[in-house]
């Protein structure tokens, strides 16, 4: 970003220098832990030590440690480093003392990958007038490695570390630490509900956006971090978990094995098991059980999933062979053999989904499956999780994403991550990736998001004009908004297909 007119903070660790762009105030790479290296490596963050003198704040951070994928982040951050990638970022439109709602945004990845700069905040603190703050936190082994009794949660106890400098610095970028909203979207998304039932975490925000993702409620087990690790171990070349050498190996080898053990569990159709973990400490209970119990009663929700988020991976990870009609039958039951159902339940499930689409939505047998993946892995849970907090809490609120992307000419629906430049204003006059290019339709749906997602962070209730009276969740008439060409309010959409999965989700 362009540096002019230098801007000037003092943090409560130091004194910092951003810079003005147009109308906002921007602070870039800004360090709120110790470097997480030698004995704080595989620790829980610490907040930044004081510094002297101005630091330059002008340009975004290094990355943590993590595989460039190809697709989803090609190379265009090529800086990582260990010792400084725990920075965050701040788009403000001016430093006062005007008192604007926070808005802390928890980038996805898988926990695997990502960053803080992949998101650029400014549009939307601009439009909104709110503080942005996107962040850098550890992935992979490094952020995510599970020892039981020992190392846990590690990337989501460095959300709450910058939750904290939040607290304490955020009044001097002309933001309200009383008024906090974390937002986040898949990876993103399951931290925002886990630091929902996160003791740490008790007082440092506000208020909650789950993007198409959720702390889903048959994961989350410590099995899952347990097999993890024993890989990991097993590629380091370790018999045991060695605090004095795990603090010792270089960088670059930890990359090289967390690297191969993502790629062989992609090659196997899967994700390595990085994750939240319920360790008892840091997570004493599973999300969804401490929700439903009432844990974050004083927290208002906004969730929602993307209408066709799987066929993102669908395309990524495509199948070796295309389901047909023969096919079909026995690739869904595959998916609900776990709950106890047999073949004459996946027909159903055919059935029901078929129907409901057609004429509307493509339901061709690849689509049935997407769909169905969808409805598992993100619709579902969210709703799940609506139901959970509408019972502690009036204000929560449903969406769901349907404007299609028009990469690989239109296959890939409303598929996953398609909503985030929507949300951030981000759309450029090019076709960029899934993302398509700027036009009407849009700039509208853009503007109604952007619009909701800010008077949220503003009075808990993401209503506004462009989009009218939009009412809380409930189970009875399950109001959703669905944001597309015609964006409007929906009571239970696809209610057929959700009944289904009653009892098992």
């Amino acid at each position: 970003m362009e540096n002019t007119n230098p801007i000037f903070v003092e943090t409560t660790a130091g004194k910092i220098r951003g810079f003005q762009k147009d109308s906002l105030e921007i602070f870039l790479g800004i360090p709120y832990a110790q470097p997480p290296v030698s004995e704080l490596r595989f620790k829980p963050s610490v907040t930044k030590a004081s510094w002297d003198g101005v630091l330059d704040c002008t340009q975004y951070g290094p990355i943590a440690p993590q595989r460039i994928d190809p697709v989803m982040n090609p190379g265009r951050e090529a800086v990582q480093d260990e010792a400084e990638c725990l920075s965050l970022n701040v788009s403000t439109p001016g430093t006062d003392n005007k008192k604007r709602p926070v808005m802390f945004w928890i980038h996805g990845g898988g926990f695997s990958f990502g960053s803080g700069s992949w998101t650029d905040g400014s549009k939307l603190a601009e439009r909104g007038d709110v503080v942005v703050v996107t962040i850098n936190y550890r992935v992979g082994i490094f952020g995510f490695l599970y020892v039981e009794n020992r190392i846990a949660n590690l990337g989501i106890q460095d959300m709450i570390t910058a939750l904290r400098w939040v607290k304490d610095n955020i009044a001097a970028f002309g933001g309200d630490p009383d008024n906090v909203t974390i937002f986040g979207e898949s990876a993103g998304a399951v931290a925002v509900c886990c630091l929902l039932a996160m003791p740490d975490a008790k007082g440092l925000f506000h208020k909650a956006i789950a993007q198409s993702g959720t702390a889903h409620p048959r994961r989350h087990r410590p099995k899952a971090g347990i097999r993890g690790t024993t890989k990991v171990l097993e590629e380091l070349g370790l018999k045991e978990i060695d605090m004095e050498t795990l603090s010792k190996i270089p960088t670059e080898k930890i990359v090289k094995a967390q690297t191969k053990l993502e790629l062989a569990a992609r090659a196997t159709g899967g994700d390595f098991p990085y994750g939240a973990y319920v360790d008892g400490t840091t997570l004493p209970q599973h999300p969804y059980t401490a929700v439903g119990e009432g844990y974050a009663r004083d927290i208002p929700l906004m969730i929602g999933t993307n209408l066709d988020e799987a066929k993102l991976y669908s395309a990524l990870r495509p199948p070796k062979q295309q389901p047909n009609e023969k096919s079909l039958v026995s690739i869904i039951h595959a998916l609900f053999k776990p709950f106890g159902r047999d073949e004459a339940y996946a027909a159903k499930v055919i059935e029901t989904y078929t129907l409901q689409r057609k004429g509307i939505l493509p339901s061709e047998p690849q689509d049935i499956v997407d769909a169905v993946m969808t409805d598992i892995r993100f619709r579902i849970p969210a709703l799940r999780w609506a139901e959970a907090q509408c019972g502690q809490q009036k204000n929560v609120y449903s969406y769901l994403f349907t404007y299609k992307s028009t990469a690989l000419g239109g296959g890939l629906g409303a598929c996953h991550a398609l909503e985030i430049p929507f949300v951030f204003g981000t759309l450029g006059e090019k076709q960029r990736g899934i993302y398509p290019s700027r036009n009407s339709d849009t700039d509208n749906i853009s503007a109604a998001m952007m619009d909701a997602w800010t008077s949220f962070a503003k009075c808990a209730n993401p209503s506004h004009d462009r989009i009218g009276v939009w009412p809380g969740y409930d189970p009875d008439q399950r109001r959703t908004m669905v944001f597309g060409v015609d964006t409007h309010l929906e009571s239970d959409p696809f209610g057929r297909e959700r009944k289904l999965w009653d009892g098992m989700i």
